[in-house]
């Protein structure tokens, strides 16, 4: 099978021009079929806060109102997600950028309000991976905004991480896949304090057990369970990395 990557980056490397023109030569040096999935909450945060729109965030996600939701499809579908194709574009890369909105390419449903209502937030339940196939083997790459749609007019924000997760799985029907979620550490390490402390090869036990000790705590338990998903559901592999390193072999790697 054809090889392709996918590979998440938050918004603050997309934010800031210097991060930004690494993280678009690096890209663009990516062998083979790939795919980008971007964040962009700093942006949105700071926006809205000249709108005088307050940002309400809960266990540091962003509880998304009516106005908020405007905010989010200006500046994730519009601002940020132009702002790389036409990086990529200066670099020979034919990007394409895309909400899941756009052909339907990702369809979510409002998540159900159970202790904490987050508003217009998108939980995924498809994604069209043969469409997409056909973009990417017509030789144009994805750029994939953190934004979804219900199917009856409505845009909804969406977390990327699962975004990226779902596309992975989506496409491990048609390629041979390797997900990539830049992280502003050089992977998952064993002492927090010590950014040299990468575990390099993770496994589910392994994973459980360092849960149970605390050695691996906060953000990085669902980013960890969004990988074992992908690897479960056809992904070849995931790498946690920085994003000035995605075309290297550091990292902590997770394989079948």
């Amino acid at each position: 099978m054809e090889k392709l990557t996918v590979i998440k980056v938050g918004g603050k490397i997309v934010e800031e021009q210097d991060t930004l023109n690494q993280l678009l030569a690096d890209f663009a040096n990516i062998e083979g079929y790939k795919v980008l999935v971007h964040g962009g909450g700093r942006s949105a945060t700071k926006l809205a806060a000249q709108l005088g729109i307050e940002s309400k965030m809960v266990n540091g996600r962003r509880i998304t109102d009516a106005e908020t939701l405007k905010v989010v499809t200006m500046v994730y579908g519009g601002l940020v997600n132009k702002n790389i194709v036409a990086g990529l574009q200066a670099k020979g890369v034919n990007a394409l950028g895309l909400t899941g909105a756009d052909m339907g390419v990702i369809r979510s449903e409002k998540r159900p309000v159970k202790e904490i209502d987050y508003g217009f937030v998108g939980d995924v339940k498809q994604v069209n991976g043969a469409l997409l196939a056909d973009f990417i083997r017509k030789d144009i790459v994805p750029v994939m905004a953190p934004l979804t749609h219900d199917g009856n007019g409505h845009m909804l924000n969406t977390n990327a991480d699962t975004i990226a997760g779902e596309t992975a799985k989506a496409l491990a029907a048609h390629f041979d896949v390797t997900l990539v979620f830049c992280f502003e550490k050089k992977g998952v390490l064993r002492d927090e304090h010590d950014d040299d402390s990468v575990i390099p090869h993770i496994n589910r036990q392994e994973f459980e057990a360092y849960v149970a000790d605390g050695t691996i705590q906060g953000g990085m338990i669902p980013k960890l369970e969004n990988s074992f998903d992908a690897i479960n559901a056809g992904v070849s592999e995931v790498v946690i990395t920085l994003a000035s390193a995605i075309g290297g072999a550091e990292g902590t790697r997770i394989r079948k």
